[in-house]
């Protein structure tokens, strides 16, 4: 899998550098041409155009485990919005969780590619600043199709997406609006 970034507007990076460390990162996670795995790039897009604060940085990726470390590091805060898929869950359900809530990943298969909370971890026994546990939110939303070559979510997961969308806006302190 290869690194990408794209940009939507002037305030949407691939790996922004934080001025402070006072700043809150919102973190797109996924590929946005597998169908429901963009869901996380599409929000964020969305509630980059709707955000004005200053305190606040947009970026998307398709990586995580350790690759993740390096766009997260320096920041106080981090949102990350991504899709999951939990045994039983239902497409289009919201979920909102913290690091040490993510024991399992289906992507973890070598030393290259930790779950968030091994990442986090390393990252810290490192020396790196990153966030605390309890300053990284993940928000996500049950997908049921991430394999297929696409650029549009399923319609349970497409339906979500405003609610999503309002979640972000609510943990970042900016007005839900119209």
């Amino acid at each position: 899998m290869t690194e990408w970034s794209a940009r939507t507007d002037s305030r949407l990076a691939g790996l922004p550098v934080p001025q402070s460390a006072a700043k809150t990162l919102v973190l797109g996670l996924g590929n946005p041409i597998l169908s429901d795995d963009g869901v996380g790039i599409h929000v964020v897009r969305a509630v980059a155009g709707r955000c004005q604060q200053a305190d606040v940085d947009f970026a998307e990726t398709s990586v995580g485990g350790l690759r993740l470390l390096e766009i997260i590091a320096g920041y106080r805060r981090v949102i990350l919005v991504d899709a999951i898929q939990t045994p039983d869950g239902c497409p289009g359900a919201l979920y909102r969780l913290h690091p040490n809530d993510l024991r399992a990943s289906l992507h973890t298969g070598s030393s290259h590619d930790l779950t968030l909370p091994s990442a986090l971890a390393l990252g810290r026994g490192l020396g790196l600043p990153l966030p605390q546990d309890d300053a990284i939110t993940i928000l996500a939303v049950e997908v049921e199709d991430t394999l297929t070559f696409g650029e549009q979510c399923s319609h349970p997961v497409q339906a979500a997406i405003p609610q999503l969308v309002q979640r972000v806006l609510a943990e970042i302190g900016t007005p839900a609006g119209p």
